[in-house]
């Protein structure tokens, strides 16, 4: 699974963790067409092939996480063009949100626009303490279409979603950290670090049922409590007759640690 591509840095890491770079440190980190094309065919492979147990998405750089669209590249296109990549960004965000697999944002920087969408729509995210986030998009003629008028009020409710929307408002680490857009900040340089071995800790139980809590959870905050405990337990049948579930209880009672398969 290690490579480059053009916009991505992809690196395996112990632990069956994959680290995915946004590489573009000359543009802040801004996807243009090629690079949301790329984290297309990187995200939507896991629908079908689960390489890895977790994934963490980051920036290349200090200075930014990602800035979102590439506004130059931008400049020159028609409405016609615009729309057509912005069905592009649409597919990427959606390959994101709906990866089976964990995902984690290490926010190294600046997360403006799509790069806070993206943010918002991996698992959980880890900051450093000097990151600002912001949906600017108001302030540019246009609005959040990777599902920030979706997922921001989700994490920080509705009104203050409003505040920080409409009026195009930047905010800090630490207030993401109070509004629950992330759950850690970390110290300048370490973010990476830090958001891997979270990612190690996932990595290390049994990844069928890892995915079976995370669909569990996702599906059922759409539900009504009763929906929603009925899914729950869905999944959890699924994972009775699995070699993980029988390795787990085994490695339990022996005093060891297990050694899951995925199966």
């Amino acid at each position: 699974m290690n490579g480059d591509r053009e916009a991505l840095r992809i690196e395996e890491q112990s632990g069956d963790v994959l680290l995915v770079t946004l590489d573009r440190p000359e543009v802040a980190n801004a996807f243009n067409t090629g690079a949301a094309l790329e984290l297309c065919e990187l995200f939507e492979r896991f629908q079908d092939e689960q390489p890895c147990r977790c994934v963490v998405v980051t920036g290349a750089g200090d200075r930014a996480f990602c800035a979102g669209a590439d506004l130059k590249e931008r400049e020159s296109l028609s409405d016609e063009q615009w729309r057509s990549q912005h069905e592009v960004f649409e597919r990427m965000f959606r390959a994101v949100r709906d990866c089976p697999i964990p995902v984690i944002a290490a926010v190294n920087g600046a997360a403006y626009g799509g790069g806070l969408e993206l943010v918002l729509l991996c698992d959980f995210a880890y900051a450093s303490r000097t990151a600002k986030f912001a949906l600017t998009e108001v302030s540019l003629g246009i609005m959040p279409g990777g599902g920030g008028t979706q997922t921001l009020p989700r994490a920080v409710g509705e009104r203050r979603a409003k505040e920080l929307i409409l009026a195009a408002r930047p905010f800090s680490a630490e207030e993401a950290l109070a509004w629950g857009v992330v759950n850690k900040l970390c110290e300048a340089g370490k973010v990476r670090e830090d958001t891997l071995e979270a990612a190690g800790r996932i990595a290390s139980h049994a990844p069928l049922s890892v995915r079976q809590a995370k669909h569990a959870i996702r599906q059922g905050l759409q539900m009504d409590l009763a929906s929603a405990m009925r899914l729950e337990v869905e999944a959890y049948n699924r994972l009775v007759g699995t070699e993980d579930r029988r390795e787990g209880l085994r490695a339990f009672n022996e005093k060891r640690r297990p050694k899951f398969k995925g199966r």
